[in-house]
């Protein structure tokens, strides 16, 4: 996989098929998308003109200029009755080579997949890995020096670029402390969350009930926001990290 960086952006050519549907038409589909990082935590996927259906892009006169990509060029994108506003972006005339006779697609204005699969919040980073490991560690959990989780039978995930996030088994949380909220968030590498309150604490406590097949190990295990909350790893309090959770 080819990786040339200019400036603050990464470009690499992915491997995978990749589709954007808007209001259930295919509107891009393509065996050679380029994966760009415009910010350093995930990519996103530009499609090569030739590969957007035509007739789908219409100009809006807009633009939106970047001081590494150059200037760009803002089109509506139709399909049926379905439209996104300003939801494909160009850079024809881009310092970045790459980047010329490619479409962005924003990525929240359509459902993707890649291959068959759907995918949520932003595209896989091939360089992220996620590593879902049993143990026999002693993990507790404490908030306002209350004990709201205690189990020996944890699953640890691993994933690149965060810090270890630890999975507890219902019967070993006090669920009676818990309260779930409206809020879900998606992963792109474990799927949809349900979050909860905790102790009257907004938000610091999530699960995946349906993960994707890559981590059903955590299927409906809780996790707390370690950032948030007390954790003793075989009885010794962790540092806090810091993350933009935080």
């Amino acid at each position: 996989m080819s990786t040339p960086v200019r400036g603050r952006v990464r470009v690499a050519q992915g491997a995978k098929r990749v589709r954007a549907f808007l209001g259930g038409q295919v509107v891009a589909d393509t065996v050679h998308p380029l994966l760009v990082w415009e910010v350093p935590y995930y990519p996103t996927y530009y499609f090569p003109r030739a590969d957007v259906v035509s007739g789908v892009l219409a100009p809006s006169g807009r633009t939106s200029h970047s001081p590494s990509r150059g200037e760009g060029v803002l089109s509506t994108i139709k399909a049926g009755r379905a439209e996104a506003v300003d939801g494909a972006l160009e850079y024809p005339d881009s310092p970045i080579e790459e980047l010329r006779d490619h479409v962005r697609f924003e990525f929240g204005a359509f459902d993707w997949f890649e291959e068959d699969e759907q995918i949520f919040t932003h595209p896989r980073d091939p360089g992220v890995r996620v590593d879902i490991l049993p143990s026999s560690r002693h993990v507790r959990i404490e908030v306002d020096g209350v004990t709201v989780a205690d189990t020996v039978r944890p699953h640890l995930l691993f994933e690149t670029g965060l810090p270890t996030r630890y999975y507890l088994p219902r019967v070993d949380v006090r669920m009676d402390l818990l309260e779930k909220i409206d809020t879900v968030t998606h992963c792109p590498y474990k799927g949809a969350a349900e979050h909860f309150d905790v102790s009257g604490h907004a938000d610091l406590a999530w699960s995946y009930p349906t993960p994707l097949p890559e981590s059903t190990r955590v299927a409906g295990l809780v996790a707390f926001l370690d950032e948030k909350v007390d954790v003793f790893v075989d009885g010794v309090r962790q540092e806090r990290p810091k993350t933009k959770f935080a």
